[in-house]
């Protein structure tokens, strides 16, 4: 059993379009195309965000601080 050949997808294409029909792939087919380009745009709104709010850059100063224990209040 080796892989299938362009003829076995070819079938299979024609198996699923005749269940399904033309009109019902063109529509998944789209609602996939959105997904897609949603999730794309998604990514880049990410990226621009991610840029807008980045750590800012290390300088090389060392800031001095010091470390206090955190009291218990009681309610």
């Amino acid at each position: 059993m080796g892989s299938l050949s362009i003829w076995h997808w070819l079938i299979v294409l024609v198996i699923v379009m005749l269940i399904f029909g033309t009109k019902k792939l063109r529509n998944i087919g789209a609602d996939l195309g959105g997904a897609v380009r949603g999730f794309k745009d998604g990514m880049r709104e990410g990226d621009k965000a991610a840029d807008a709010g980045a750590a800012p850059q290390v300088t090389g100063k060392t800031i001095e601080g010091e470390i206090k224990e955190k009291t218990e209040q009681k309610a």
